[in-house]
C-alpha cells in the first residue's frame, strides 16, 4: 500500500474532462498522489476499456480501495468503471462527479477511509457544490455573501 492513503482515487469522463478537472485539483489543493486521471478521447475509444481495467486494477493494488470518479452517467466512461468494479473488489463508482466533490474527497481521505464512505461523502458534496446564488438587492437570504473568502 502507498503511505497512510488508503483510497485511491481515478478520474474519467468524455473528452478534456477528467485533465481539466484533474488540473483545477492541482490548482487549488496541489498534486494529489492518489488521483489517475483517465481520457476517453473519441480517437482513443478503441483502446479505452483495456486503459480503465488496467488503471482501476493498479489502483485497488496500490491502495486497497478506489473509487472511480465519472462525468456522466450512462456514458462510455461509468459504463466501463462500472463492469470492472464488478469484476474488482473494493472499487465504488461516482457520477456526475464536480470540482467541490473531488476537494473535499482528496482533502478528506486518511489510512482509516473506505471507498464506501469516502463516495457517500463525494455524493453528500457533491449536492452541497449545486447552487444558484444571486446577487443584489434583495432579501438577506436571497443573497451571496462576497464577502466571503475565496479560494
Amino acid at each position: 500500500m502507498k503511505g497512510d492513503v488508503m483510497v485511491g482515487c481515478i478520474l474519467t469522463g468524455h473528452g478534456e474532462f477528467a485533465s481539466g478537472l484533474g488540473s483545477a485539483v492541482e490548482m487549488v489543493a496541489g498534486p494529489q498522489d492518489n488521483l489517475t486521471v483517465v481520457t476517453f478521447r473519441e480517437s482513443e475509444a478503441g483502446d479505452y476499456t483495456a486503459r480503465i481495467a488496467s488503471t482501476i486494477k493498479d489502483s485497488v493494488t496500490n491502495y486497497g480501495n478506489t473509487v472511480v470518479f465519472c462525468d456522466l452517467m450512462g456514458g462510455t466512461p461509468f459504463n466501463q468503471a462500472m463492469l470492472v468494479s464488478q469484476e474488482v473488489p473494493g472499487v465504488d463508482v461516482v457520477t456526475g462527479t464536480n470540482l467541490p466533490m473531488l476537494l473535499e474527497c482528496l482533502t478528506s481521505i486518511s489510512n482509516e477511509t473506505t471507498a464506501p464512505e469516502l463516495a457517500a461523502l463525494a455524493l453528500e458534496v457533491g449536492q452541497e457544490g449545486i447552487a444558484n446564488p444571486v446577487l443584489g438587492v434583495g432579501a438577506a437570504d436571497d443573497t451571496y455573501d462576497t464577502e466571503e473568502d475565496g479560494i
